[in-house]
């Protein structure tokens, strides 16, 4: 697992894209507190929000308070020059990204945003006026998938993780792509990784952010969908690993994985497993055949999972049949430090 100091230094690399007022402050945070914030929150005319998913601190000078009222609050210059040097001084070229609100740094840090819609023809092609911006750390966390990995066996038949935002997906994936590309499942695989948002990954200019192992390829910034069929046309992968499956064009690109011989490892946003089991996307998923089973993440640090359950499992839910654990007696996986 990754130490203070590293899980500080993913801060520092995080809060380094922000205004250089807030910056300041945010960097000389006593290392026990950076070590431990996933989550910078700014709102106009709010105080700086630190979250670290159990625990919620206020920035002020010196420090950080527990009372809203104590907090520093950010003005509207600082959320203008946070947005700017979040998009390197050239908001231009992340358009794409800020049409889909966000934007991503090297390290694979995500930052959400708020603000007005700009419309064009009834389609949204940007967004001004910002005025909140979420400023998600990333964090490599070595080992956090080996409980996982190690209970639900052979992976051969696909594995989709569900559960809440914030609960450690991402993290999760990145470290089942670099176990299963670096051998330490029991031998190397072939791995490809579609990094839509450049999350996992992190890649700036050819440079990974974040270790994927030695046999891992990357697809940065492709489109989930095109990216899994290039894939399999040029990378000849045994393990394919995406973030945030959803769309009708990503199930057609699995069912094709699925036949090419790929296995699929990926996530899906859900609260729960009968939130899942409701979700005409989802359902669109676990019916292409690429997932044998399913992780349901709980909250608290990565790689705490609530329940491992097939796949099929999940489907009969709208029917009413029982659930059952697919290991254990029926009350899940224990919580993985």
């Amino acid at each position: 697992m990754a130490g203070k100091l590293e899980n500080a230094q993913k801060f520092n690399q995080a809060a380094g894209a922000l205004c250089p007022r807030l910056r300041a402050l945010l960097l000389r945070l006593p290392e026990e507190i950076r070590s431990r914030v996933s989550e910078i929150r700014l709102h106009v005319g709010q105080p700086v929000c630190l979250w670290d998913g159990g625990s919620t601190w206020f920035l002020k000078e010196g420090g950080v308070t527990l009372l809203p009222r104590d907090g520093l609050c950010a003005s509207k210059a600082d959320l203008y020059e946070s947005f700017r040097t979040l998009c390197s001084f050239s908001v231009y070229s992340y358009q794409e990204q800020i049409r889909k609100g966000y934007v991503t740094l090297r390290g694979g840090h995500r930052a959400g945003l708020a603000g007005t819609a700009v419309m064009t023809g009834g389609t949204i092609t940007g967004m001004r006026d910002i005025t909140s911006i979420n400023l998600r750390v990333a964090r490599q966390v070595d080992g956090c998938a080996q409980a996982l990995l190690q209970r639900a066996g052979n992976l051969s038949g696909g594995l989709l993780l569900a559960g809440p935002p914030a609960c450690g997906k991402t993290t999760l994936l990145r470290d089942i792509a670099r176990q299963l590309s670096s051998g330490a499942c029991g031998r190397i695989h072939k791995v490809t990784v579609v990094d839509e948002r450049g999350e996992l990954c992190g890649a700036n200019r050819a440079e990974y952010g974040n270790n994927l192992g030695p046999c891992c390829d990357v697809l940065d910034g492709f489109p989930k969908a095109e990216g899994m069929l290039l894939a399999l046309r040029s990378l000849s992968p045994e393990y394919l690993i995406c973030d945030e499956l959803g769309s009708g064009q990503e199930a057609e690109a699995l069912l094709q994985s699925v036949n090419a011989g790929a296995s699929v490892i990926a996530s899906i946003p859900a609260g729960s497993l009968e939130q899942l089991a409701a979700r005409p996307q989802a359902r669109a998923l676990l019916q292409s055949g690429a997932f044998a089973q399913v992780a349901l993440l709980s909250g608290g640090r990565p790689g705490r999972v609530a329940k491992l359950v097939k796949a099929g499992d999940v489907l009969a839910q709208n029917t009413g049949s029982a659930l059952p654990c697919l290991r254990g007696n029926g009350g899940g996986l224990p919580a993985i430090a």
